[in-house]
Formats: C-alpha cells, sequence, structure tokens
C-alpha cells in the first residue's frame, strides 16, 4: 500500500473517534472492534477479517503519539485528495496527482526530493516509493582460544582465524551478477513481514520470498545463488582481558559478521579454555600454592620463601606450632579482577615427613622421642569416643 493510500485512509473514522480523542479513548476503541471482528471469533468471514485488519492499522497509527502527530500534520496538507492551497489561490482547491509529491519535486514547486521522505517513518516505509531497503546487522560470530594459565591471569593478545557470511565480493553484495537487484514486492524492502497475532497485536517475522534481505535478483549471481553473501575466512587480533576464567564467554561487540546496507557488524563471542599450572591453582580471584615445610620449620616457627606467579617471591612467617593444612595468605598476590586490582595468594604448609635420615638426624628425633614419651595425642580422641 501506498503513502497515499495511507494518508487518504481516515483512522479516526476506522475506530469509532473523534479527531480530539485521547490515548484512553482510542484503546479502548480499538479494544471493542478488536473483540467484535477478530479472526477467532469469525472463522471464515472474510470482511470481518478485512475489517480487523483496517482496525489492527488504525490502531497502529493512533495508538503511537509520534505516528500520530506525523499523521495529522500530513492530512492537514490535504483536503478529500486534493492539496490545500496558500492565500491568493483561485478556487477553495485544486486537484492534481499526489504521486508527484511523493515521485519527486512537483511540477512548479519547490519539494526538494518530494515528501516520501518526510512521511516515510511514519510507515516504517524506505524513501519515496519505499524503494529503500534497511540496512541489515551483521551475523554472531562464536569462535574458542585456549589460553595459558599464565596468559589467563595476565591477559593476553590472540590471532583468531573465523569463517562468517560476509557480503560477496563478486556481485557486491546485491545478489545480482549485473548489480541491479529488485526490491522484493513481497515486503517493499523492508526484509520483513506482518503477521497477527491472538491479542491483535502485530508482530513481524523475516521476508520468505527475500529471506529478510529486502531485495531480489532478477540475474542471480552464480557465486553466492542470489544470496548476496558468501563465506569469508580472516584472522584477526583479540585482546582476552586479564583474569578470565576457564569456560568463561566473552563478547566482543562488532567484531562479528559485517553488516548489509551501511548495517552495523555482528557481535564476536569468544569461549576461553585454560591450561592447568604445575604449581599454581586458582579459587575465584584467588591463586593457592601449597608450600612444603620441615618439621622443625613448623614446630618452631620461621620464615619461607613462596613462589608467586610472574613476580619476586615473597616471605611468610610461620609461627610455631604451625599444623600440618593451614593456610595463610598473600595479599594482592592473585589474580586480576574485574576493576583493576588484584585477588590474594593463598598458601597452603604441608609439613614433609623425611623418608631418609642421616645418624644425626634419627640420633636427634630419638631424642625428641624420649623427651615427649609422656605425651599421647590420641588421648583425647578416645574419650571423645567413648562418650559418644
Amino acid at each position: 500500500m501506498s503513502t497515499k493510500d495511507f494518508i487518504e485512509k481516515d483512522y479516526y473514522k476506522v475506530l469509532g473517534v473523534p479527531k480530539d480523542a485521547t490515548e484512553a479513548e482510542i484503546k479502548k476503541a480499538y479494544r471493542k472492534l478488536a473483540r467484535e471482528f477478530h479472526p477467532d471469533a469469525n472463522k471464515g468471514n472474510a470482511k470481518a477479517e478485512e475489517r480487523f485488519k483496517e482496525i489492527s492499522e488504525a490502531n497502529d497509527v493512533l495508538g503511537d503519539p509520534k505516528k500520530r502527530k506525523e499523521y495529522d500534520e500530513a492530512r492537514a496538507l490535504f483536503g478529500n485528495g486534493g492539496f490545500r492551497p496558500g492565500p491568493g489561490a483561485a478556487g477553495g482547491s485544486f486537484n492534481f496527482d499526489l504521486g508527484d509529491l511523493f515521485g519527486g519535486a512537483a511540477q512548479g514547486g519547490g519539494f526538494g526530493g518530494g515528501l516520501g521522505d518526510v512521511f516515510g517513518g511514519l510507515f516504517n516505509r524506505g524513501g519515496a516509493a519505499g524503494t529503500r531497503t534497511q540496512p541489515r546487522r551483521g551475523q554472531d560470530i562464536e569462535s574458542e582460544v585456549t589460553l595459558s594459565f599464565t596468559e589467563a591471569i595476565e591477559g593476553a593478545t590472540v590471532p583468531l582465524r573465523m569463517s562468517s557470511q560476509a557480503p560477496c565480493k563478486a556481485c557486491s553484495g546485491t545478489g545480482d551478477k549485473n548489480g541491479t537487484p529488485r526490491v522484493c514486492p513481497t515486503c517493499v524492502g523492508t526484509g520483513q513481514v506482518a503477521r497477527g497475532s491472538g491479542g491483535g497485536f502485530s508482530l513481524t517475522d523475516p521476508c520468505p520470498d527475500c529471506k529478510g534481505r529486502g531485495l531480489m535478483a532478477e540475474h542471480p549471481c552464480p557465486e553466492c545463488k542470489g544470496s548476496g553473501r558468501a563465506k569469508s575466512s580472516r584472522t584477526m587480533q583479540v585482546r582476552i582481558p586479564a583474569g578470565v576464567t576457564d569456560g568463561q564467554r566473552i563478547r566482543l561487540r562488532g567484531k562479528g559478521a559485517p553488516g548489509e546496507r551501511g548495517g552495523p557488524a555482528g557481535d564476536l563471542y569468544v569461549v576461553v579454555h585454560v591450561g592447568e599450572h604445575p604449581v599454581f591453582g586458582r579459587k575465584g580471584d584467588n591463586l593457592t600454592v601449597t608450600v612444603p615445610v620441615t618439621y622443625p620449620e613448623a614446630a618452631l616457627g620461621g620464615e619461607v620463601r613462596v613462589p608467586t606467579l610472574g613476580g619476586p617471591p615473597v616471605t611468610l612467617k610461620l609461627p610455631p606450632g604451625t599444623p600440618n593444612g593451614r593456610t595463610m595468605r598473600a595479599r594482592g598476590k592473585g589474580a586480576v579482577r574485574k576493576d583493576g586490582t588484584r585477588g590474594d595468594l593463598l598458601v597452603t604448609v604441608e609439613v614433609r615427613v623425611p623418608t631418609d635420615l642421616s645418624g644425626k638426624a634419627r640420633d636427634a628425633l630419638e631424642a625428641y622421642r624420649e623427651a615427649t614419651a609422656g605425651e599421647d595425642p590420641r588421648a583425647e580422641l578416645f574419650e571423645a569416643a567413648k562418650g559418644a
């Protein structure tokens, strides 16, 4: 339906409301008529179905304040199909072909490119004759990358080779081998077709004839078979932020497949896999490490040097009587957080029991055993077992 046809329709009359009706009055009138003429309530009644379409169309315009304002302004320029002249014009009005206004400059007037562009936004139609096709966003792409443990903590720039759909080079993305596709007559270049829903609302689907492109090829390109898209491979450098975790899915805006007709590119989703480290582990934003200590260090206390990931070692003080499995914290030596700060390094103490003793060491342990012969570390265990 042309813009001219839309303007000549009286949507207020279709809904049965005055021109100064409020939004609430318009909504009430629409709901009443929609229930009366809904296809579900009038199965097999073609007239009711056509009436329902008119009601929905009228509500789509009058129910939207912006569209309603543009619609009123557009109709104010016209009488009953004729242009309303300015002061000094002979007679009340004069008739002429409204197509002149929509197709280009009126004869003798100064309308520039016509009024089609003015009313295009009102009816979601492209330029003067509905021939402008809408920009189309590129597809999203998903890829995977494997990082070392250190790269995941510190961040890394990695090359990714990706395959996606891009404008066909042979036909410059037009789908036509001559580069002259025509506007799809089904969707009039919008790439979408409307369908009704149970509640009287209008939904849109990709046009089945042009597959959402808005264009159809008279002479299909042999390379892309008229789709205007072809498989393209490219390698790009992608920055993976510091602190990513294994299995994390990162979204990189605008790094996906390129769009059509000036549309934005899609997004790139990268699934990260992280390798293991022979020394360090990870718990959230904290790194973990197990440090072996000798029995004298655990019993008497002392200082132990602990490695850090990618930095100099730190020295931790062991208090006397440190038990096996105790965890201490080296602050700021962990993984990078989202705000740029770092987590901690969690150091777990593991008391090493020697398996090969020298004679001097054995004598010392024998002397220690004799000195503590009266102590039974399991006495409380048996007492607790009896009382249970």
